[in-house]
């Protein structure tokens, strides 16, 4: 074999190489990447969540509103992703406890009751004001002493959650809430939980819980897509204010 044809092989045997180590490297950190995607949401490959859907309160009819079934897409894509497959169910069709099924919940309280539990049950901190007549203060969250007020299409406040359900972290399945003052919070919430999610897996861990206050910013003109984080809450929200706790103690 001449010195020409032995490099031509040995290059050709170099460029097998790297290219299939390349591969391997390129295919480990995929499924390193969708395994901790898969474990953050409590999604791993075949298994079943549950999507529950409140109802446009603007409506006599079931419907669910524009912006709610655009979060709902936001969400069977991240669903998709992690080769798992979803249950579409009404708020008020959900008997059911939490914890062997991974869970998103979407909608304000007013409109899903299911949301409503998960406050008062998860939550105790956070005071949403449900009355129905117009007034400054409607769908204000109030938490920790602070109101934050909705103004219609300039400022819109959305709570997104991820409560791990369990102790158990191999049999854990979370439960996400998105509740937002208007429709198109609730939109914003789960998009920024479809771009955020490795960066929050990586602040609050793979079994980690959370709740984040975010702002939306002048949705009439830019929808959906700019949201700012105001604060992390999860202290404030998981703790029952004091006149809960002496009406429990009286009681």
């Amino acid at each position: 074999m001449s010195d020409d044809v032995r490099n031509l092989v040995l290059g050709l045997a170099a460029s097998a190489i790297s290219a299939a180590l390349g591969w391997f490297v390129r295919t480990y950190a995929w499924r390193r990447k969708l395994r901790r995607k898969q474990r953050f949401f409590g999604l791993p490959s075949g298994s079943e969540c549950l999507l529950v859907v409140n109802r446009d309160p603007g409506s006599r009819d079931w419907n669910v509103a524009q912006h709610d079934v655009f979060a709902l897409l936001e969400l069977a894509a991240l669903i998709k992703d992690c080769r798992s497959h979803a249950d579409i169910l009404a708020h008020d069709a959900t008997q059911q406890g939490f914890g062997t099924r991974t869970e998103f919940c979407v909608g304000g309280p007013v409109s899903n009751q299911r949301m409503a539990a998960h406050l008062r049950s998860m939550l105790p901190g956070i005071e949403v004001n449900t009355d129905p007549l117009p007034g400054p203060d409607r769908g204000a969250f109030t938490i920790g002493g602070e109101t934050y007020r909705m103004e219609k299409g300039e400022v819109e406040y959305v709570l997104l959650a991820r409560i791990a359900a369990g102790q158990d972290a191999g049999n854990d399945r979370p439960v996400f809430l998105a509740s937002g003052q208007r429709g198109i919070a609730n939109q914003a919430a789960a998009r920024y939980l479809a771009r955020h999610h490795a960066r929050l897996s990586r602040k609050y861990g793979l079994n980690g819980t959370f709740c984040l206050l975010l702002k939306i910013v002048n949705s009439a003109a830019y929808g959906p897509d700019v949201v700012e984080l105001v604060a992390d809450i999860t202290r404030p929200a998981s703790t029952a204010p004091p006149q809960a706790v002496l009406e429990i103690t009286a009681d």
